[in-house]
């Protein structure tokens, strides 16, 4: 019998898009003898649906004319069966029931932690991390003071909320000031390089730092690395085993890598059987142009970085070294990374259905695992409490 794998992804998020093409893609590549495969497309107005024709790339150039043909839906536990079950209709009928949820989302309100508290509370396995790693991964404001917690090397920084910014703003240019420029001025909690600018005057910090809170009401803003070597590896594993892919040294045509070089390329969209790698335009060098003791750094911080914020699954750090002095920094963790980082793994001979198999049959060992903990008691407290409903206070009997 197969393995029920609903594939969720979308969401209303910035990397709404990005999220389809990951989504699509791993769908292609799992195996289909041991899998059914059942794609959840989150909509924008967070509307969920299920239906054959999203695994179809196609589908999503014009998805108004074809809401019609998938099912709206929502997932519910019944007994120890999970389903996805109409939301249309007179009767509430249930579509397909689904052994285990495969999250391929990107960016807030889904990658966050989200989307996994939602599937914590109904109870169904999931691959990836869970609520805490998800977040922590998320906010790069939090993720440094981890970071820094645990002695893992990262950049200066400072950060602040819009608010902040919009009562004292000169404190806050004061502070950035002190960092010394060039600088880096993200949203806290976006990806895929959205609302990033890299600033190299005190000039422009105002607009960045505006730009920037289009998109969050957190704001950090990092010291940029000179003589900068970007360089990424994925992990593969949970808080008892990691394993470590391919290291790719990337390159964008700035002087970072923007959106329009990881997903856009020439602008040009590729139909079903999509094969592009996330970062399309992106220089890409397999294995990264680093010696033998910054490799072994990389790896030991990759999985440092992985432990220290609790993920779990397929993740991809990404580092910044400065070429003269070798000293590496973690930049961020990507909880789910754009494609889920599968071309990082092909050069050691792990293919991209290889990798999926090995993520869910990880997330069905934990979720096993975890079930063998104690989180309830079958005793009920209420049964000895004493009191009225309404104003009096109740007394436990003990």
């Amino acid at each position: 019998m197969k393995i029920k794998v609903g594939v969720i992804f979308g969401g209303e998020t910035v990397e709404h898009e990005v999220s389809i093409i990951s989504a699509v893609q791993a769908m292609e590549h799992m195996d289909q003898n041991k899998y059914e495969i059942i794609p959840i497309y989150i909509s924008k107005d967070r509307t969920w649906y299920t239906g054959k024709m999203l695994m179809d790339i196609d589908v999503f150039r014009n998805f108004d004319d074809l809401k019609k043909y998938a099912h709206k839906c929502t997932l519910v536990k019944k007994g120890d069966m999970f389903y996805l079950q109409r939301t249309t209709g007179l009767f509430r009928r249930n579509i397909t029931d689904i052994d285990i949820a495969f999250p391929i989302v990107h960016g807030n309100n889904v990658e966050d932690g989200t989307l996994a508290g939602l599937l914590d509370s109904i109870g169904i396995p999931y691959v990836g991390s869970n609520v805490l790693g998800s977040a922590l991964g998320q906010d790069k404001v939090v993720m440094k003071q981890v970071f820094k917690s645990m002695d893992l090397p990262v950049v200066d920084y400072t950060w602040f909320y819009d608010s902040d910014y919009a009562d004292t703003p000169d404190d806050i240019i004061h502070r950035i000031d002190a960092l010394g420029y060039p600088v880096i001025v993200k949203p806290a909690k976006l990806g895929s390089s959205v609302g990033i600018t890299y600033v190299k005057e005190p000039t422009n910090i105002r607009s960045a730092i505006e730009e920037a809170i289009q998109f969050d009401n957190k704001i950090i803003v990092e010291k940029a690395v000179l003589n900068l070597v970007e360089v990424n590896c994925s992990v593969l594993g949970n808080y008892a085993y990691q394993k470590t892919s391919a290291i790719e040294e990337v390159k964008g045509k700035t002087d970072f890598l923007t959106y329009q070089d990881k997903y856009l390329g020439s602008g040009k969209t590729k139909g079903k059987g999509v094969k592009s790698k996330g970062m399309a335009s992106a220089s890409r060098i397999i294995p990264a142009r680093i010696d033998t003791k910054t490799e072994e750094d990389v790896r030991n911080y990759a999985c440092e970085a992985f432990k220290a914020l609790n993920l779990s699954g397929i993740c991809r750090i990404d580092f910044l070294i400065d070429k003269e002095t070798r000293q590496v920094y973690i930049n961020e963790p990507n909880t789910i990374p754009g494609s889920l980082a599968f071309y990082l793994w092909e050069p050691i001979g792990k293919s991209y259905t290889e990798l999926l198999d090995e993520a869910i049959t990880l997330a069905i060992k934990d979720y096993k695992e975890k079930h063998k903990k104690i989180y309830s008691f079958e005793t009920n407290i209420l049964t000895g409490y004493a009191g009225g409903v309404k104003g009096s206070k109740g007394k436990l009997k003990m």
